[in-house]
């Protein structure tokens, strides 16, 4: 199935149920990744620490994915990514499961950096299998289909983890998490078929990748977007509490809206993505950007807080299927390398914007922090529109 690879290509595509399995994985990776967003006032409270010292458990596996996503170059470059999907999940499971029996702020952070281990690991991997499984005109939707799974988890994954959080404790919602990523391992091993690896995955030629310009301008894009995003997303549950004045039983609730728009956000950017590289990214930062800085604005209110939050998710729907496909598109044979790169990109984003959002919440605002998020987030998007530079490595592709 590695269909990429211009050496050796396969007779036919894999069936869609292997797709399907990869974006249940991506299901479960995400929703034990970001269920802290949901239960950090619990968290903060049950630890008797500040709401942006609980952004570390965001923070901390993210750091850690975006080594190991540069690490699975080399460890595992020559491994059946069947295996190796498969062995993610049960660290994974394994790491959820010591979050959950944690008692203390140093052993929970160990936990959270074993989970993000998997998770650079699994993306790294994951990002290509769509284009990898089907290849050809369904590539980009079977990649969108693998991304749902990223949308799936903030519909259901997050907001029900905050849900059993608040009635049970955040240590069920965790517990939750490991006997879920146990079931996906299970799914893995029935559906997905042997995937070799697409080639030369040495720390070399990652390297040596970076020398294309498109490449570099895509990532630098997805850095700074992902970097908005989840500067100000992290910190959303408290801004619900205590600026939008949402009880802590309904932030679930409106956590769910989020997340049923983010996974139209994700059909849309798909479809966009495949017909208007250029116009998809710009309105990916300018819906992001414009609905944080509205919120920023017009949060007092519930009602208008719920619809900016609502349509944040679009925005955050569109927003991985459209810069993977904006940095696939500037090495479409090498996808392994690409999707590495790509997945250390993000997480260092993700680390970077959770970090800087905590302090600026401790020390300013929630408010002030959805302020710099949007505003970084829109002049991302102004990038795109009017930078030569950019629109020469952002095709239109009409």
């Amino acid at each position: 199935m590695n269909a990429m690879r211009q050496s050796a290509p396969p007779a036919a595509a894999s069936p869609w149920s292997a797709v399907v399995a990869v974006a249940v994985g991506a299901f479960a990776l995400v929703t034990s990744e970001f269920l802290p967003v949901g239960l950090l006032p619990h968290i903060a409270h049950d630890l008797a620490i500040t709401e942006g010292e609980a952004g570390l458990l965001v923070t901390m596996p993210a750091v850690v994915a975006a080594f190991a996503a540069l690490g699975t170059s080399t460890l595992f470059g020559h491994a059946d990514r069947r295996h190796v999907l498969m062995a993610l999940l049960g660290v994974l499971g394994l790491s959820n499961a010591m979050v959950a029996l944690s008692t203390h702020v140093a052993l929970l952070l160990t936990a959270r950096a074993l989970i993000g281990a998997a998770i650079g690991s699994f993306w790294s991997i994951g990002v290509s299998m769509g284009q990898r499984l089907r290849p050809g005109a369904d590539g980009v939707r079977a990649a969108s289909i693998i991304l749902s799974g990223v949308s799936i988890g903030t519909v259901a994954g997050v907001p029900a983890g905050a849900v059993l959080g608040h009635l049970l404790g955040w240590r069920w919602a965790f517990g939750a998490c490991a006997v879920m990523a146990a079931g996906v391992f299970v799914i893995l091993a029935a559906w997905l078929p042997p995937v070799p690896p697409d080639g030369d995955r040495s720390a070399k030629e990652l390297m040596a990748m970076l020398r294309l310009r498109p490449l570099r301008r895509g990532l630098l894009l997805t850095l700074t977007m992902f970097v908005a995003q989840f500067g100000t997303y992290t910190y959303i549950a408290p801004f619900l509490n205590r600026v939008a004045h949402v009880p802590s039983s309904e932030v679930g609730g409106v956590l769910l809206a989020y997340g049923v728009a983010s996974f139209a956000g994700t059909l849309l950017g798909g479809w966009l993505g495949s017909r208007h590289l250029r116009f998809s990214v710009t309105l990916t930062g300018l819906v992001i950007g414009g609905s944080v800085l509205s919120l920023a604005w017009l949060g007092h209110s519930t009602v208008a807080a719920v619809a900016c939050v609502v349509l944040w998710g679009l925005g955050f729907g569109m927003l991985p299927i459209t810069t993977q496909t904006l940095v696939f598109d500037a090495a479409p044979s090498r996808m392994d390398n690409v999707g590495s790169l790509f997945v250390c990109t993000a997480q260092v984003a993700i680390a970077c914007g959770s970090f800087a959002g905590g302090l600026v919440v401790d020390h300013v605002g929630l408010t002030e922090s959805l302020m710099l998020g949007g505003a970084l987030s829109c002049i991302s998007a102004l990038f795109v529109t009017f930078s030569k530079a950019t629109r020469e490595a952002v095709p239109a592709r009409a």
